[in-house]
């Protein structure tokens, strides 16, 4: 260890991010200090620059300069299909798959009694409202295939009902490129119950 606190205490605040450990965490500090003005200095400024301006997307959740983010303000996205992320992240995978041309919702999490989340603690109150007011034809739900994301799907789905739209989800099986030897039972399931014609 290092012995200097504030170097421990950089170390610490890496170790707590996602696929960081304490060893992982240590060697980026270490090579970050060696390498201050090629990467050190601009994260400083990168990270200053975020924390100043990103923002959550008054629309639809995702994280912005302004108060609407770039999918949200593309005259070029579909206002008819909106897709039900449940997070950022998720909504980041789709839009590398490069498929998914209508806009998004991010809830913000998913239903769970265990956690003690509510429809209030999330942006479903929000989806509904926008839903109703906005030229939706399509909400697609796609969310994790967990007992709290799919009772957070049927939930979004009751709330829905009354809007007189097209509620659809994600099908959900076999990974392209994937043996079936390796796939769980779940994942098998959902395959067999979604097959198509050959």
């Amino acid at each position: 260890m290092s012995g200097d606190s504030a170097i421990e205490g950089l170390i610490d605040l890496m170790a707590r991010l996602p696929g960081l450990g304490p060893r992982s965490a240590r060697r980026a500090v270490l090579t970050m200090v060696r390498k201050r003005a090629l990467l050190l200095d601009p994260l400083t400024e990168a990270m200053q620059q975020v924390a100043q301006t990103v923002r959550i997307c008054a629309n639809c959740g995702n994280l912005s300069t302004g108060d609407q983010c770039g999918i949200c303000i593309d005259p070029k996205r579909l206002d008819s299909t909106l897709c039900v992320v449940e997070d950022i992240a998720d909504l980041w995978a789709m839009e590398r798959s490069g498929e998914f041309r209508g806009r998004y919702h991010v809830l913000g999490g998913v239903l769970s009694a265990l956690d003690g989340i509510g429809p209030d603690d999330l942006r479903i109150p929000h989806l509904v409202g926008r839903v109703a007011n906005d030229q939706t034809s399509e909400v697609i739900l796609a969310l994790n295939a967990t007992v709290d994301g799919q009772t957070t799907a049927h939930y979004i789905a009751d709330q829905l009902e009354p809007t007189g739209t097209t509620i659809t989800s994600l099908a959900q099986g076999v990974p392209i490129g994937g043996e079936l030897d390796y796939l769980d039972d779940g994942t098998i399931s959902a395959a067999l119950r979604a097959r198509k014609s050959f």
